[in-house]
């Protein structure tokens, strides 16, 4: 049976939420050159690469955190597919922005959350990993207990994976890098002669360039 990871990594790349263009990189927010974009928004609009998603991140939740309470997703990505997978187990749901609101309650954390409740995070995406640990940041300054963060998909920078342990956070994803490389290149979505760039790149994003 085919591993989970190529088979979301076949339906990101499907639906073109995932997009591989060595040849003719974006260029991201941050002004890094990337032979990769990934948008798991896309998801959203094809109903059953949602529900299958959905139903993933709920089978895991439910075999590595039996006793969650509550679902919280990271604005703004996060934010539908977490609601769908609270719906699921038919838990509370809240979500994380990346600032507090500059109005009104000002709140950073959107939903009802209380002290000591055990929480899971949902992402849709790992890249540096700086967002999603200000978010579990935010769930610990509440007063609750993190269990661990579940991603559609990771980058695997190992400055993320650095990050992840020094804040004692278990991150598990559905997909990764290496396994939509591998997946692209046994359905010719790129040539074998792109693969050494692709890997080049997620050593050095910073300074890589075509």
């Amino acid at each position: 049976m085919k591993p989970l990871e190529k088979i979301i990594a076949e339906k990101l790349l499907k639906i073109k939420a995932v997009k591989l263009q060595p040849n003719n990189p974006f260029t991201w927010a941050s002004g890094w050159k990337s032979p990769i974009y990934c948008d798991n928004r896309k998801t959203l609009s094809y109903p059953l690469t949602r529900s299958f998603i959905k139903l993933e991140l709920s089978r895991l939740i439910l075999e590595m955190y039996p006793d969650v309470e509550v679902i919280a997703g990271v604005a703004t990505g996060a934010i539908a597919q977490g609601a769908l997978v609270a719906d699921q187990l038919g838990l509370p749901f809240i979500y994380i922005r990346p600032t507090p609101k500059d109005h009104g309650l000002e709140n950073m954390i959107e939903g009802d959350l209380r002290p000591k409740q055990k929480v899971v995070i949902i992402e849709d995406l790992i890249s540096t990993g700086g967002s999603s640990l200000k978010a579990a940041e935010a769930i610990k300054n509440n007063g609750a207990d993190v269990l661990g963060m579940i991603a559609i998909f990771t980058y695997g920078f190992p400055e993320a994976e650095q990050r992840f342990k020094q804040a004692k956070v278990k991150l598990t994803t559905l997909c990764n890098y290496d396994a939509v490389i591998a997946e692209a290149l046994a359905t010719n979505y790129i040539a074998e002669s792109d693969v050494e760039a692709l890997k080049e790149w997620r050593k050095s994003p910073s300074t890589w360039k075509v």
